[in-house]
């Protein structure tokens, strides 16, 4: 009996599990399409992208009915459709069109509680997702949605051959940028046939449907070759090419252009067409008839288009050959300051020209911004507050920076000595000085002063994503070291403009679907404030300052306008890029000129290859509106100060000038630079406390710091003796100084176990910092005499040795005085 109870319970069982089975099949199989409509497509009503005065821009129409031209297998060039094997099915020719694998991980994770996740899956799986499940089911990721796709994959290669399969798979994969199919994706990115890939191109297509955005060689070049480089090695590694072939294509030059088709600024509405399938997805734009009101104007998209045009031109022909400058290609951004709403956006002069990479946006693309970047150091300089328990900022505009030769330790132990645009020092200037006319080495040491950490933090609030952490830069970020995005430095530039808020640019003002219910409108708020409305105010006051730059550019430059303007050029070490931004109250504009490539130019600086642009385009898009003013913000105040001290003037300061500060930060301390000093006419030397009163004059001369001595004496400024002190003619040591002109502070010297030790040594030197006669001078290497040397110039050879060391050198002038250098310490290692 209790054996027959038993059976009845295990046959109950199974007829439970067998219906529970029948039942979970049902449901996989419920609604399954037939793979027999893997060739049927419907067209859905076309999206149109307007600019935001109602004018179409581009239509965005269905793939299978627009940009979509079905290619045969043959057509396809064998290193297409290998890249696409070895990047996503290695196993297509042999697998039953899935992966079993994946399907066995899909349940074990299911059973565990966890999420299935996207990704490798086999070309027949990715077909039957992409064409056969609703956009709905497709975007799941559950165990359900996995098992109907391999099913849909197993019924597809049954009734497809592989060839058949990988045809359609290279027909219908989505791109990106519109483009579906390896057809579309050629004439797309390269303005040419499938047919005519090589094996580079191909690579690097193979690698964009895993994730088009993110690899969108386009607008992120740089990981578009490193995904380029993962497919030719993937294709290596499985034998379809060899390791020299993999390597030849890596380092082939790509050219970046498309085939001709009706379209308006182009690069603005990819970048569009890019938020509308992130915001909504591919279904919706193809289906819903979406209409789109963006925020370009398309009167000044076509001006900024022309005034670029005609300014390369002018650059082609301003030497001998059309490439004298060598520089093809530029970008212009223009936003609104306040809201953010981007006016004009062009990428390149020719979307379609493949000789300057026209596709790709030199808006959106990393580059190094030059001397652009300073006025974010200026900024974190000037703040009021810019460091916890610090209450007062660590500049003013006032300040005194040194231009002189100057070197600067850094984290590698290596000595940086920048050098100015024009290779020339300009010795003691103010900050407003050093920051309209671009000097380098002031920049630098103001940074040194803020820190790097501070202006990377400063960056990132104003909308800068590219600098990332700040131990990956030293000092030179403040010369363009880091690389930006025009679009994202053109809208840290409206913090300035605005009164210190942040700015998020944005493209899109509305969208309604075809039935014409509002699926999306722009809400913008005001952003939060970054920069303190009088810091703003204060960079804002230098960059429009003519006067100011006028050492540098001259009395009349591209950088002025016929209204108040400001504006600040850049230019890469290298001549790679170079850079205006620019802005008045109602209008922000970033200009880059350069080559799409990284190829440098010619001898273009900013002010000769981006400022015209800027120029033209923001007089012509300003044309008709009402001349502002910069409003300036409360808490500001005008003081009178000596030039070049910045200090309060005395009677003897013989040049004065008006300087902005933020209230309660002017000068308290008055002028010492220029003071009166008893001559005695019959010695030309201060006079003596015995000296007859008939032969003593007193005579006002300047007594600048010590390490700009040298610099002021060789531009003939009228310097005080050495050993005057103010008003008496007493002896002092305290103006006499020496300098060691060799070692930099803090370099690393490497000791090497091949090269003899007598041929690892170091020149010591060092010279009198005003010039003056010395009688003698002594080098010292921690506190030991290594050399006395009587006469120019005083220098010696030192054998390096392991350790920390410090070098000191002590004199004596004519007279007998004292004179001693500070102390400059070096590292030698192994």
């Amino acid at each position: 009996m209790r054996g027959k109870r038993a059976l009845w319970g295990i046959l109950v069982s199974l007829l439970l599990a067998v219906g529970a089975i029948g039942l979970a099949a049902r449901s996989l199989l419920a609604d399954l399409p037939s793979p027999d409509t893997l060739y049927a497509h419907q067209t859905g009503v076309s999206s149109r992208i307007l600019d935001r005065n109602g004018r179409l821009l581009y239509e965005i129409a269905d793939p299978h009915a627009g940009r979509h031209t079905p290619t045969s297998l043959e057509e396809i060039p064998l290193a297409c459709r290998q890249a696409t094997i070895a990047t996503e099915d290695a196993n297509f020719y042999t697998n039953p069109g899935v992966d079993v694998a994946g399907i066995v991980r899909a349940l074990w994770i299911n059973l565990r509680g966890g999420e299935v996740l996207a990704g490798g899956s086999t070309i027949t799986q990715q077909l039957a997702r992409n064409l056969l499940l609703d956009p709905q089911e497709r975007s799941q990721r559950t165990l359900t949605r996995k098992l109907r796709e391999s099913i849909l994959a197993w019924r597809i290669a049954r009734l497809y051959s592989k060839d058949d399969v990988l045809t359609l798979y290279l027909n219908e994969v989505n791109y990106g940028n519109l483009a579906y199919g390896i057809e579309a994706a050629a004439r797309t990115y390269f303005g040419r046939e499938a047919a005519e890939l090589d094996l580079a191109e191909c690579a690097l297509l193979a690698g964009l449907p895993q994730s088009p955005a993110l690899y969108d060689p386009l607008t992120s070049p740089q990981a578009a070759r490193e995904r380029q480089q993962v497919v030719l090695d993937l294709m290596s590694q499985q034998g379809f090419i060899t390791t020299e072939q993999a390597q030849l294509a890596a380092a082939e030059p790509l050219r970046f252009a498309a085939a001709p088709f009706p379209i308006e600024a182009p690069h603005f509405v990819m970048t569009v067409r890019a938020w509308l399938e992130e915001r909504f997805g591919l279904e919706a734009i193809y289906s819903e008839g979406l209409v789109v009101t963006t925020t370009l104007d398309l009167d000044l998209q076509q001006a900024a288009e022309r005034v670029m045009r005609r300014q390369l031109n002018r650059l082609a022909q301003a030497g001998e050959g059309s490439a004298y400058h060598d520089v093809n290609n530029s970008a212009l951004v223009a936003l609104n300051p306040v809201s953010g709403q981007v006016l004009v956006m062009v990428g390149s002069p020719d979307y379609f020209d493949p000789a300057i990479d026209g596709a790709v946006n030199a808006a959106l693309a990393l580059r190094q911004p030059g001397s652009a970047i300073k006025p974010l150091t200026y900024a974190a300089a000037f703040d009021p507050q810019p460091r916890a328990g610090s209450p007062a900022p660590l500049l003013t505009p006032a300040s005194i920076l040194l231009d002189v030769r100057t070197s600067f330790p850094t984290r590698e132990g290596n000595p940086y000595v920048p050098l100015n645009y024009d290779n020339r020092f300009h010795g003691p200037v103010s900050a407003r000085e050093a920051l309209a006319c671009s000097y380098n080495i002031p920049a630098v040491l103001v940074l040194q002063r803020v820190g790097v950490d501070r202006l990377v933090t400063l960056a990132g609030d104003l909308g800068l994503s590219s600098f990332g952490a700040g131990e990956r830069f030293g000092l030179a970020l403040t010369l363009g070291g880091g690389e930006v995005r025009l679009l994202e430095l053109t809208a840290a530039y409206a913090a300035f403009d605005n009164g210190g808020r942040r700015v998020e640019p944005y493209t899109v003002l509305a969208v309604r679907d075809a039935a014409g219910n509002m699926r999306y409108r722009a809400r913008t708020q005001p952003g939060p404030r970054v920069i303190d409305p009088r810091v703003a105010y204060l960079i804002t006051d230098i960059l429009s300052d003519g006067e100011a730059r006028a050492p540098a550019f001259g009395p009349v430059s591209v950088l002025s306008l016929s209204r108040p303007a400001a504006a600040k050029t850049g230019t890469s070490s290298d001549w790679r890029d170079n850079w205006t931004v620019g802005y008045t109250p109602q209008l922000v504009v970033g200009v880059w000129a350069g080559n799409a490539d990284g190829r440098p130019m010619v001898h273009v600086s900013g002010v000769e290859g981006a400022g015209p642009i800027w120029h033209d385009f923001m007089e012509t898009a300003l044309r008709g509106q009402p001349v502002l003013d910069f409003v300036e913000p409360e808490g500001l105040e005008r003081v009178q100060v000596c030039a070049p001290s910045g200090l309060l003037p005395t009677p003897y300061c013989p040049r004065t000038r008006t300087e902005l500060f933020i209230a309660g930060t002017a000068p308290t301390r008055e002028d010492d630079w220029y003071r009166p000093v008893r001559i005695d006419v019959a010695t030309g030397q201060p006079a003596a406390p015995d000296s007859p009163p008939e032969r003593v004059v007193e005579q006002v001369y300047v007594f600048p710091p010590v390490e700009v001595r040298e610099w002021a004496q060789e531009h003939g400024w009228p310097l005080g003796p050495t050993s005057a002190a103010p008003g008496t003619g007493a002896a002092t040591t305290s103006q006499q100084e020496l300098v060691i002109t060799s070692p930099d502070p803090g370099t690393v010297y490497h000791l090497s176990p091949a090269v003899p030790a007598a041929y690892q040594s170091i020149r010591v030197s060092a010279r009198p910092a005003g010039g003056a006669t010395v009688a003698e001078i002594t080098l010292y290497i921690d506190g030991e005499p290594l050399a006395t040397l009587s006469a120019p110039p005083f220098e010696t050879f030192w054998p390096l040795a392991l350790g920390e060391h410090t070098f000191l050198a002590l004199g004596a002038d004519a007279e007998g005085r004292s004179l001693r250098s500070g102390p400059v310490s070096i590292s030698v290692l192994p």
